[in-house]
């Protein structure tokens, strides 16, 4: 294992156990530290991708074992998100750099903001229990679509999107764990056909987001409050876009 493998496994591992904590994949952070470190864009997307799948196939283990997963809530956001994640890594793949940073900052905006400041219901016992299908639908086709075309595997989305839609957000963090390795890797499964993965280095990057995922989903429902962490990676969050927005520009 080389020095860089080794600093991506510890990264992969850390990132992993931390955004578990608040539902959400680990690739929000990791795409830009890879490229930062040197790792090529079109190379640090599908690696962000398959840390994605991988963290989050750990945490929801983690919930299936504790019987916390919502399945028929998941579904309809799994098949849109399957089917669009691949268009949006071939439009990625045809998008000029600095595009695709720029639209990556927006999300980042976005999602932070989210986790800061929209609050998910007034009243904690009036989340709702049904199962719609148009709705969940509708955030599949968004996330799937920006899952391929950044590489953060759309957990960003599908968090607040679905608790904008009055549901619990302890159930979606269980639900957007479900979902993130389904759209992670049907966009991984395109960036590979298009030859832009480094399997060695994937290998230990997967090995140490499992362990991390696994554990940071242990952690959050046994120990922390999730609202307290969502506010804490909104911090990290737009603190990344406005650094990124800082070297884009200049």
């Amino acid at each position: 294992m080389s020095t860089l493998e080794l600093i991506i496994a510890i990264l992969s591992f850390s990132l992993s156990f931390v955004f578990a904590l608040g539902g959400v994949g680990s690739a929000l952070v990791l795409i830009p530290t890879l490229t930062w470190m040197g790792v090529p864009l079109s190379m640090a997307r599908p690696t962000g991708l398959f840390v994605n799948a991988v963290s989050m196939l750990g945490a929801t283990y983690s919930n299936i074992k504790e019987k916390r997963l919502d399945f028929r809530l998941g579904v309809p956001i799994i098949v849109a998100s399957i089917l669009l994640a691949p268009v949006g890594a071939w439009v990625g793949h045809l998008m000029p750099t600095r595009i695709v940073l720029i639209t990556f900052i927006g999300f980042l905006i976005f999602a932070g903001s989210m986790m800061i400041f929209f609050k998910s219901s007034k009243y904690a016992d009036q989340y709702r229990e049904d199962r719609p299908v148009l709705g969940p639908l509708l955030v599949g086709i968004v996330a799937g679509f920006f899952s391929g075309l950044l590489g953060v595997g759309g957990g960003g989305l599908i968090s607040p999107l679905m608790i904008l839609q009055g549901f619990n957000p302890k159930k979606i963090a269980a639900v957007t764990a479900l979902a993130v390795p389904f759209s992670s890797l049907s966009a991984f499964a395109a960036y590979a056909a298009m030859g832009s993965v480094s399997w060695r280095l994937l290998i230990f990057a997967g090995l140490a987001a499992w362990g991390g995922g696994y554990l940071g989903t242990k952690v959050m429902q046994r120990k922390m409050q999730p609202g307290t962490v969502k506010k804490f990676l909104g911090g990290v969050l737009l603190a990344l876009a406005s650094k990124l927005l800082w070297q884009t520009l200049s």
